[in-house]
């Protein structure tokens, strides 16, 4: 063949992806008929079109950083004249070996194969496995400079620097019980007039709220007035002032106003009624009485307080207390209210909530706008102890998956070679995040473009951050011994966790707040007759339900009684690990890698088909199951925490009803 038909062969071929019959020669099957839906090429038109979908971007962008890192700057492939010869060639069949098929949508699934998605039907799109200008590591990401600039990649030094933690918080404002003051009359009567009938009026120091008929004060005004008269007419001197001295200091003690008493004694007509006055100013928060009542001294015809002064109540779980101390400064953004306020912590609860596992923590805010309602809810910033010199990176640096939390690292010397590090941090200040171990100072991570280089990792099948294992320590420990009555115990653990799943899988709000109430109630109530290592084994999972279901308890939507729910996840296989299946029934491990805006979460059923907690109806069926336990049996721990991502989807993971 002369270079002209070389030229004409290059020409029929517009890319280098492999033919059908070239991949299935590959692998060793034969070539795939044309009108197979499953193992047929899938034209540009239609993966393009799929790509386009939500996480559709990122992936994109990922696979531009494929062909960036595989062209070479001269374009084609090619010898050295730009012409495909047999060299090129030679190339182009060796690497359709190592093509991988994957879906844009679920870039887990790694297939050896054109064809569809197992998970949600979606036709697989190709992707080189190795070379092109890769790494064998697997947690490397080399981008040519063309993909760089395509996925605009920033990268920003470690800093040293001197830093305050933040400890966010949910907080409610209540009354200032220390201004809170009932309205009560001294004397006992019928109440003829009410001056205030609703609740929420502001009334002054001093205000008249109601007039009462009061036979006792009725006649000590009128011994005092007989007294004056006495006295105005030449009578007997001693004994009318004897009386007046007497009645005085009866209608003192009873409350009555010191200028009606003088009215009186000066020769006023002795009136029926006699005002009750407000002893304190306020806002009026509960009305008791009705006109015509009849009350007695001790009746409190009304609530006040002074909202001019506030308490905003937070809820800080255990592991949170450490971080808050007296006269921290709390800025508090209370909903529907575009000005923050600010406070100091006056109290810190001693006693935390068995059952919810939380200490309130008291804030005093200033409300002289009354602004700020008893009952409102907000959110608030705590200002945690100051940190001296430590390493701080941007908050946007920092990619979070539950207890996990890495960064892109450039290497030293190699522009445009990123390394995925796993991260110790603490507590974010602000926009930046103290980093506690995995970098040091001076090293550059990646501030923007830290997803895409994800994505793209997780196209070629690396340890990208939605497969690297929790950054919990699982280190081989003592099997703790369960007794079989222990075992049982834990029954209406897992019974309520699969109830709560159940509901969610069915959009039931009502079902699943009622169930997690239930789990947190059987928590709570189990006493194991277990060894003291099992029992302190199962307390330190307690103690991280029971969190977690307290954000359950104060959710009132569907999306945060999820997440919630999803906090769940690993304490319960953790209990599968350490302690067995305590039900009669089979159960599953199960994960949505699209959950939480693809970033993946994991839950508990009973073997069958899947019921996806987190879509509900809307995907039911979407789900891998990573784990199966047998009754009494339990987990591996190698099934509780995956190292790796799964070679191909689990028969069984689809979307749809």
């Amino acid at each position: 063949m002369n270079d002209h038909d070389d030229r004409r062969e290059a020409s029929q071929e517009p890319d280098a992806r492999p033919s059908p019959d070239a991949a299935a020669a590959a692998v060793g099957e034969h070539p795939a008929s044309e009108g197979d839906p499953v193992t047929s090429v899938p034209t540009s038109s239609k993966w393009r079109r799929h790509l386009g979908r939500w996480w559709g971007v990122a992936l994109a962008v990922a696979f531009g950083f494929a062909i960036g890192r595989c062209v070479p700057p001269g374009g084609a492939s090619g010898d050295a004249t730009g012409e495909p010869g047999a060299k090129g060639r030679a190339a182009s069949d060796a690497g359709s070996a190592e093509t991988v098929w994957t879906c844009s949508m679920h870039p887990q699934i790694r297939m050896s194969e054109p064809g569809k998605c197992p998970i949600c039907g979606m036709d697989l799109i190709p992707v080189a496995s190795g070379g092109g200008g890769g790494t064998a590591e697997d947690a490397i990401v080399q981008l040519s400079p063309e993909a760089r600039g395509l996925a605009a990649v920033r990268t920003v030094p470690v800093r040293r620097l001197s830093a305050q933690a933040e400890l966010r918080l949910l907080g409610r404002v209540e009354v200032d019980e220390t201004r809170l003051r009932a309205v009560t009359p001294w004397f006992g009567g019928r109440i003829d007039r009410l001056r205030v009938r609703e609740t929420g009026t502001r009334v002054r120091r001093g205000q008249v709220v109601a007039d009462v008929y009061s036979p006792e004060v009725y006649a000590a005004l009128l011994d005092l007035s007989v007294a004056a008269r006495t006295r105005a007419v030449g009578g007997d001197e001693a004994m009318a002032t004897a009386t007046e001295r007497a009645a005085r200091e009866k209608l003192r003690l009873l409350g009555v106003d010191t200028a009606l008493v003088e009215r009186v004694a000066a020769g006023e007509k002795v009136p029926e009624h006699v005002p009750v006055r407000a002893r304190a100013g306020g806002t009026v928060l509960r009305r008791n009485v009705e006109q015509g009542d009849y009350v007695e001294p001790k009746t409190a015809l009304f609530d006040i307080a002074d909202l001019s002064v506030v308490w905003i109540q937070l809820e800080a779980y255990e592991d949170d207390l450490p971080r808050v101390r007296l006269g921290a400064n709390v800025v508090f953004e209370p909903e529907g209210v575009e000005t923050p306020y600010s406070g100091k912590v006056v109290f810190i609860d001693p006693v935390v909530d068995p059952r919810r596992r939380i200490a309130r923590v008291r804030v005093e805010v200033q409300n002289t706008d009354g602004r700020l309602r008893p009952g409102m809810f907000g959110r608030a910033v705590v200002a945690s102890a100051q940190s001296d010199d430590v390493l701080v990176v941007p908050r946007s640096a920092v990619l979070f998956t539950g207890r996990r939390s890495v960064a892109y690292v450039e290497r030293a010397g190699e522009p445009g070679t990123f390394e995925l590090r796993t991260l110790r941090v603490g507590p974010a200040t602000g926009d930046l995040v103290p980093v506690l171990a995995g970098l040091g100072e001076g090293e550059r991570v990646v501030a923007k473009g830290a997803f895409f280089l994800d994505a793209d990792l997780q196209l070629r099948g690396g340890r990208s951050m939605m497969t690297l294992p929790d950054d919990r320590s699982y280190a081989a420990r003592p099997r703790l011994v369960v007794p079989a009555a222990a075992l049982d115990a834990l029954r209406p653990v897992v019974a309520s966790y699969m109830t709560a799943a159940s509901a969610l899988a069915r959009d039931d709000l009502g079902g699943a707040k009622k169930a997690l109430a239930e789990l947190a109630a059987a928590v709570v109530e189990v006493d194991l007759p277990a060894p003291q290592a099992t029992k302190d084994a199962f307390a330190r999972i307690a103690s991280e339900l029971t969190g977690h279901l307290a954000m359950a308890d104060t959710a009132e939507d569907l999306p945060w009684v999820r997440r919630a729910f999803e906090m769940l996840a690993e304490p319960m296989v953790e209990l599968l690990t350490d302690f067995g299946n305590p039900t009669d029934e089979k159960l599953v491990v199960v994960t949505c890698p699209m959950a939480f805006d693809a970033k993946g979460a994991r839950w508990v059923q009973p073997e069958g088909k899947v019921e996806n907690p987190y879509f509900g109806p809307k995907m039911l069926r979407c789900g891998n199951v990573d784990a199966k336990v047998a009754p009494g049996e339990r987990l591996p721990p190698s099934a509780s925490r995956p190292e790796t991502p799964p070679a191909a989807a689990p028969v069984g993971h689809h979307h749809g009803g």
